[in-house]
This record gives C-alpha cells, structure tokens and sequence, in this order.
C-alpha cells in the first residue's frame, strides 16, 4: 500500500498537471482568438487599401483628362496667333460681312 506522502505527491503531480495542460490550452485558445482578429484586421486594412487604390486610379484618369483639356485650350490660343501673325488672318468687319440664306425647299419643310 501507498503511504499518505506518495498519495499526496501523485496528487500534486496531478493537479500540476491539469493547471499546466489547463494553461497550454488557454494559450492556445487566445492564440487562435488573435489569429482570427490579426486576419480581419488584414482583410479590412486589405479592402480599404483597393479603395484607395481605385480612387487614385479615377483622379489619375480625370488629371488625364484635365491635361488634355488644358492643352486643347493652349492650342486653341496658339492657332489663332499663327493664323493672324503668319497667314495674316483676321475677323472682317461687320460691313464686310455678308449673310447667305439658302432658298427653302419642299423636302426641308416637312
């Protein structure tokens, strides 16, 4: 038969044990737990960021556009200064101007 010191020992060894194997699986436990969070943070910072990236791409593409506006309206300045300075073009004036009006025919009518 066992002593009441070997009983008491086996017992500690025991109870030792389901405290370190209670701890180890509560480690385990929030482990998992801040797995799970680490992973929906990442998506979400993930899909924020794809929104960002899209707005960016839409204001690059309208700078685009805003650059081509820019240049049509410089090009516009600069034709009508080489047209009056090296072709010597300019808008006549009113008593010079002459209006055509074009006979109506039957087919315009309807």
């Amino acid at each position: 038969m066992k002593s009441s010191d070997e009983i008491a020992t086996t017992e500690n060894n025991v109870v030792k044990k389901v405290v370190v194997y209670t701890v180890l699986v509560a480690l385990v436990f929030i482990s998992a737990m801040m797995v799970v969070f680490q992973v929906f943070e990442y998506r979400h910072d993930y899909r924020e960021l794809s929104s960002y990236m899209r707005e960016r791409d839409d204001l690059n593409a309208e700078w685009g556009r805003l650059l081509i506006e820019q240049q049509t309206f410089g090009a516009t300045a600069q034709i009508g200064t080489r047209a009056v300075t090296q072709l010597r073009m300019f808008s006549p004036p009113a008593a010079e101007t002459v209006v055509i009006s074009l006979p109506m025919t039957s087919e315009q009518n309807k």
